[in-house]
């Protein structure tokens, strides 16, 4: 599930973390309740489905915008913000369990995406993205890359070589933010 819906690690070293609990109880709230009203089949059922289902588009949007002020307020002017690129996140995700698997798809990523390159425009920041490959599994200190590397369901990771341990989206975080370095030294990023 999404335990935090943002990390962030700057060049100073410091990690800030969006706890994503309440969100997540809340998306569970209105799964519960499109669940009940979609076996029910009635014409005022769907009706209340299509006002539930604009609810929380609205409070999902409402969670993106203050996210991603406080992003950039943290971070002020002249910011490199590095996202991963999740497009065709649910294409990849269908091999994963079904619970699972909303969680994971149904968050507006490309529109939190969308105000964040926003907000940093009017701030002098800007937006990358980057390909998202081995960020939770690549040791941000010796560079091993390895599966064995990050354990999912306790969201930790563990360098099986020099043994560096953190939370899996801080080493994610911190991975990102040397591509960012990568793109102001070489102007690009490695996939």
């Amino acid at each position: 599930g999404v335990n935090f819906l943002a990390v962030a690690y700057d060049s100073q070293g410091k990690t800030i973390f969006f706890n994503g609990r309440k969100i997540k109880h809340m998306r569970a709230k209105y799964k519960r309740m499109r669940k009940t009203l979609q076996q029910k089949g009635t014409a005022s059922a769907r009706r209340k489905l299509k006002t539930i289902g604009q609810r929380e588009n609205r409070w999902m949007t409402d969670v993106n915008h203050a996210v991603t002020k406080a992003l950039v307020r943290q971070y002020g002017e002249r910011t490199l913000f590095v996202l991963e690129d999740l497009t065709g996140i649910r294409e990849k995700t269908e091999r994963v369990r079904i619970h699972d698997r909303y969680e994971t798809v149904s968050w507006a990523f490309y529109q939190f995406r969308q105000m964040l390159e926003y907000k940093a425009r009017l701030h002098g920041s800007k937006v990358i993205v980057v390909a998202p490959h081995y960020t939770s599994l690549t040791c941000p200190k010796c560079g091993h890359t390895e599966k064995a590397n990050r354990k999912k369901r306790t969201h930790t990771f563990c360098c099986r070589t020099c043994g560096y341990t953190s939370n899996d989206d801080r080493i994610g975080a911190m991975n990102l933010q040397r591509k960012g370095i990568e793109y102001i030294v070489e102007g690009t990023t490695q996939a």
